[in-house]
């Protein structure tokens, strides 16, 4: 898989034309085998539409489920990322609500904290990007827990301890997402998903092969398609490849609503 990835994240094109020279050449290769196996034999293998058609259907099978679980992820990470963004502005909220220092300080980093969820999200993979805002992620939330304490400490009551909740609920929508940002397809799905690929394309060239007939022009079409899908899954299922990354519109809009609050009759 890091392979794979480390390909893809030098350019889709790349992977997408390999794979699809992977094809060609299973086709090729199944191709004259085909026609080898009717130069020596006198009647037709008439069997051979049978396979063919049951390892097209399973390459089908493994291209509907692979999506479905690179969806899955996508989805995954969107509303993770949705989800630590209303927290961190429900937390925000209950901490401008507080006549505290240590709640106004808590608001302010929480203002930096959301901008730096921002750089996570967007950095590319195997981005020194990746280690450093975890590690400025890391250092804001103790600034944050070291305020919160001392407003526990100063001022025990409920609305201490529900600022706290909220805190602690940030933190684990935070952990949340940097879990969902590490997971991707199984590689052994996709390799799975690749072999059949070049496999199918293989049997069908041996059935063309049997017949004599080339059909390139169909198989380059079949194979292009393939390939099309493929390269989207990987892209829907990698967190940090290609062109669907997960939209950091949740954090834009929360920290759109980070502001002065007015309060009533103080106009």
């Amino acid at each position: 898989m890091t392979i794979l990835a480390d390909i893809a994240a030098f350019s889709l094109l790349a992977f997408a034309a390999l794979f699809l020279g992977a094809q060609i050449l299973s086709r090729e290769a199944g191709y004259r085998l085909g026609q080898y196996r009717a130069a020596r034999q006198e009647t037709a293998d008439d069997g051979i539409g049978v396979v063919t058609g049951s390892i097209l259907g399973l390459l089908a099978f493994v291209l509907a489920f692979n999506l479905s679980i690179a969806t899955t992820r996508h989805a995954e990470r969107r509303l993770a990322s949705l989800e630590e963004a209303n927290a961190i502005s429900t937390t925000w909220l209950q901490a401008r609500a507080i006549d505290s220092p240590h709640a106004a300080a808590i608001a302010r980093i929480l203002e930096d904290y959301a901008a730096e969820r921002i750089v996570f999200v967007h950095a590319d993979r195997n981005s020194p990007v990746i280690g450093e805002s975890l590690a400025r992620t890391a250092a804001m939330q103790t600034r944050i827990w070291g305020h919160v304490t001392a407003l526990v400490r100063d001022a025990p009551g409920p609305v201490a301890a529900s600022l706290m909740n909220a805190v602690n609920h940030t933190f684990d929508m935070t952990t949340a997402m940097r879990f969902a940002m590490a997971y991707a397809i199984p590689a052994q799905l996709i390799w799975l998903l690749l072999a059949l690929g070049c496999v199918g394309m293989g049997v069908l060239g041996y059935q063309f092969g049997l017949t004599g007939r080339h059909h390139r022009v169909l198989s380059l079409l079949a194979s292009m398609l393939w390939t099309a899908v493929v390269v989207e899954i990987f892209d829907i299922g990698s967190p940090r490849l290609g062109s669907f990354r997960t939209d950091t519109h949740a954090y834009d809009w929360t920290i759109a609503g980070f502001g002065d609050i007015p309060l009533p009759g103080a106009e």
